[in-house]
């Protein structure tokens, strides 16, 4: 008997955060962030080469393909489909299917999700404009836009409620784009969404809107009564930014000195943008809720990120069951254009559902042995049997250790398979690693990986983060012995770990319980400031040549620095400097 062939859809997103998923049978078998192949942050645009990375990976071509789903931001890929910011892979006779922002947000969270039934809701900062949505029959729609002015028009919420038959859209907003004033605080896009002002406070506190995440993390540090501002009008079930109280937000950071000068100005201003975030997320929650209820609830777009609210509505909120897309922003695009084409164009049943979101290629043995050899005169390396329990001792005894396993996670977190890791109880480890390995602000929190069924010793909460989407209080009791991965409000963004989910990681927590009696680690990405997390073992070197990273962690092999490894890398440096040292290079 004759297996049958496989069924490819390749899902592909063309705004930043770029990313390319590749479905077998409906099932995710490969899927990266631009970013993570190019060194480039929030990379995006062109797709060549995040498409080649997953077709590589699963080793075909595009014509094995039966279907190819894409979205790009702004227009709908019309009149040149083989270039976008560049030559793109050429489809041949493979089918084509482009869709709009919202509804690929909302196929990836519901798609992954563990229901069969939901309701599905999108907050980012701008979606496609409204001419280009094709997801609108049938939806209330507080205000329709001219048809000149469609084209100016962009999502800002949709609400759908998605079945075995399909999806309905339920309502969508739209707002029109461009600020009202050029104020240096003022959204970057449309003019009323919940994503542009945080985008807009981001920029106006960090100089860059890729760095909103750093904004909830400088929040609480601010001082409640400092900001009085009322960011946001809720009426009638829809979200308005005021503009009024920007005018007294007169000085941006431009440098490091100027964020260190008026440290407290900024960080008043993120405790209260993310406090009247909150208060308008609970608000469309609410609102979306009565216009048509539902017990479960699949989350996505740019917005779902914020983990300090996202704790808020499912506790505080109206839904009993709250699933949050991992890949929520951009990069989840196309994990959400791919189900489309499943589910919708090829009529398929929803996957069974995974927490699993290591959906990177793994490097084998040749390729990590070929990696290791260019760079062993500069340190020592060895294959070991219990690498696990190696790296639990090292971090019992204050090493910083890079941990590099498997695929990597898709989307903006580290969840064991690329993360920098440390014991919490040391003193002083979070300002070390800001400092010498992250070279970032010393305000940045870590994230505590805990051990799902330990959870509830150490932090308040009745639910599971696998994803670092949630925080929770810590324990009073644990605030000293966890300081590391403490906020400075008492919480933690926790990422709950079990066995099915990441063997590897669980084990490796397991050792470290044995060791110490703590079953929580200190994780962050492996990665430094403005740097994308590593994807290739060539891209863990170079970190940990280039960082304080004590002990890196490739698989089975344990990388140490030898005693003499400052002077070995000052010749190793000279040789870059002179001819790149036969293809040796310095951190990109």
């Amino acid at each position: 008997m004759t297996r049958s062939k496989p069924v490819y859809v390749l899902g592909t997103g063309l705004s930043h955060d770029g990313s390319a998923c590749l479905l077998k049978d409906g099932q995710v078998c490969f899927a990266i962030d631009k970013e993570r192949i190019t060194r480039k942050k929030h990379d995006g645009g062109n797709d060549r080469l995040a498409i080649q990375y997953v077709l590589d990976a699963e080793q075909i071509k595009m014509s094995d393909l039966s279907l190819m789903v894409q979205n790009a931001n702004f227009g709908m890929l019309k009149g040149e489909p083989d270039w976008f910011e560049g030559d793109r892979l050429p489809t041949g006779d493979v089918p084509v299917v482009a869709i709009s922002h919202h509804l690929a947000h909302a196929y990836s969270a519901f798609a992954t999700s563990p229901f069969e039934d939901a309701a599905v809701l999108v907050i980012d900062g701008c979606g496609n404009a409204f001419d280009d949505c094709i997801d609108l029959d049938g939806a209330t729609i507080p205000v329709t836009p001219d048809k000149e002015m469609a084209p100016l028009w962009h999502e800002k919420d949709s609400y759908y409620r998605f079945d075995s038959n399909g999806f309905r859209p339920i309502y969508k907003d739209f707002s029109p784009w461009g600020s009202l004033k050029g104020y240096p605080l003022h959204p970057p896009t449309t003019r009323h969404s919940i994503g542009g002002v945080y985008a807009a406070a981001s920029k106006y506190v960090f100089d860059g809107m890729e760095d909103a995440g750093k904004l909830m993390g400088l929040a609480p540090y601010g001082r409640p009564s400092a900001f009085t501002h009322e960011v946001f009008s809720l009426e009638n079930g829809r979200v308005f930014v005021k503009y009024d109280w920007m005018r007294d937000f007169r000085t941006p950071a431009h440098s490091r000195d100027d964020f260190t000068l008026r440290f407290q100005h900024y960080a008043d201003l993120a405790y209260g943008i993310q406090r009247e975030v909150e208060r308008a997320l609970l608000y469309v929650f609410q609102q979306r809720f009565e216009a048509a209820p539902h017990s479960n609830l699949c989350y996505a777009g740019g917005v779902a990120l914020n983990a300090v609210a996202n704790r808020r509505l499912l506790t505080e909120g109206p839904y009993r069951n709250l699933y949050i897309q991992p890949a929520a922003a951009d990069n989840g695009l196309a994990i959400g254009c791919a189900y489309y084409g499943w589910l919708n164009v090829l009529k398929q049943k929803k996957p069974k559902f995974s927490p699993r979101s290591y959906f990177g290629k793994s490097y084998a043995p040749p390729q990590i042995e070929g990696t290791l050899r260019r760079y062993a005169e500069l340190v020592d390396l060895r294959r070991s049997e219990t690498p696990a329990a190696e790296a639990a001792a090292q971090m019992v005894a204050g090493k910083v250790v890079g941990w590099f396993q498997d695929g990597s996670e898709f989307g903006p977190r580290a969840l064991g398979n690329r993360s920098i890791l440390a014991d919490p109880r040391i003193e002083g480890v979070r300002d070390f690693i800001n400092a010498k390995v992250k070279f970032r602000e010393d305000f940045r929190p870590f994230a505590p990986a805990v051990l799902a069924e330990d959870c509830n010793i150490y932090f308040d909460c009745a639910y599971e983060s696998p994803h670092m989407l949630l925080t929770a209080p810590v324990r009073p009791q644990w605030r000293d012995t966890l300081a590391a991965v403490v906020h400075q409000d008492g919480s933690a963004r926790i990422q709950t770990v079990t066995k099915d989910m990441n063997g590897r990681f669980h084990q490796l927590l397991e050792a470290f319980k044995a060791a110490t009696g703590l079953g929580v680690l200190l994780n962050t990405s492996l990665n430094r400031r403005g740097t994308p997390i590593v994807e290739t073992p060539e891209d863990a070197m170079m970190l940990f040549l280039y960082s304080a990273i004590d002990i890196l962690v490739i698989e089975d092999y344990v990388i140490r620095k030898p005693p003499d490894f400052a002077a070995r890398m000052v010749q190793f440096n000279k040789l870059v400097a002179q001819q790149g040292a036969g293809g040796l290079s310095a951190p990109r």
